[in-house]
Order: structure tokens, then C-alpha cells, then sequence
């Protein structure tokens, strides 16, 4: 699961680089990054539920492309994005601390 985040974050930086797929070895990126991502990804369904490994794949991707997006893009950070990605992180968690109770 965790190889499959770190190449969906791979996937997602490179899209940001192709500058809309004007450039070929970011956009290359793109599509071997999230094949990659998504294959692995199904591997993990074979043992674990659906709602989880989607929420734990989207949550901390969508956490760690945040933390990219600041120190390698320059983008901003405010108060409420500290709050939201805080909010994605414990939804995550307490998605999965309840399939680990059913």
C-alpha cells in the first residue's frame, strides 16, 4: 500500500510537470506512475476492503502532495489548509482503526 501511494505521489508530481502533457518525459511519467500506483493498489483489495484502501490511498496521497506542493511548488499555506489536511488525516485513521474493531 505504501509503494502504491508513493507512486500515485510520483504520478501527481509529474502531471503537475508536464505542463498539461506539453512535455513527454513528465507525461510518460504520468501514465507509468499511475499504472504502477493502480496495480499495486489492487493487489492490497485482495486482502483488505475497498472503502479503506481508497480512503488511506486518497488521504495520505492528498497529505503528502499537500507537503510537496509547499516545499517543491512554492504553494501557499494557510491556516485552513493546515486544518483540512489535519481533517483528511484523522478521517483516514479513524477509517482505519474501524475495520481493524469490525
Amino acid at each position: 500500500m505504501a509503494l502504491a501511494i508513493a507512486l500515485e505521489l510520483s504520478g501527481t508530481i509529474c502531471l503537475k510537470l508536464s505542463h498539461g502533457f506539453s512535455r513527454l518525459l513528465p507525461s510518460i511519467g504520468v501514465v507509468f506512475f499511475y499504472i504502477g500506483s493502480f496495480a499495486l493498489m489492487a493487489q492490497s483489495l485482495k486482502t483488505l476492503e475497498v472503502g479503506i484502501v481508497y480512503a488511506i490511498w486518497a488521504g495520505v496521497g492528498t497529505a503528502l502532495i499537500a507537503v510537496v506542493g509547499v516545499l517543491a511548488f512554492g504553494e501557499s499555506v494557510t491556516a485552513f489548509k493546515i486544518l483540512g489536511l489535519l481533517m483528511i488525516i484523522g478521517g483516514t485513521f479513524l477509517l482505519r482503526m474501524a475495520s481493524a474493531a469490525a
